[in-house]
């Protein structure tokens, strides 16, 4: 069994920060992709953020330049640092991950539960 547990959200006035963790868990022989995604009310769940095993990132323009995504292979975790944030980045944030399982044959989707991020004076 392989889960994905993120931590680290909560209430913060504009232009606070955050730093979001998600944790993998379980027999697990490697990570590749690991991704931030949030979920605004009544919306779609939309892509934050990419990162590679070997730390390529990629970060969605409305988050470029505020938001930090980095990981520690070593964890099994990925990190998501949001320094001046907005109140239209309120939304829950969910990890996402492409994980081989120790007795797999090939990476699967594996997803949070999700981390409520409410941005507000």
């Amino acid at each position: 069994q392989v889960q994905l547990a993120e931590s680290g959200g909560g209430l913060v006035q504009p232009g606070g920060s955050l730093r979001l963790s998600c944790a993998a868990s379980g027999v697990i022989r490697r990570i590749n992709l690991m991704r931030w995604y949030r979920q605004l009310p009544g919306e779609q769940r939309e892509s934050v953020a990419t990162i590679s095993r070997d730390g390529i990132t990629y970060c969605d323009d409305s988050v470029k330049g505020r938001f930090t995504i980095s990981r520690d292979n070593a964890k099994n975790t990925a990190y998501l640092q949001m320094n001046s944030l907005k109140p239209e980045d309120t939304a829950v944030y969910y990890c996402n991950a492409d994980i081989w399982r120790l007795y797999g044959d090939t990476y699967s989707s594996h997803w949070g539960q999700g981390t409520q991020v409410t941005v507000s004076s």
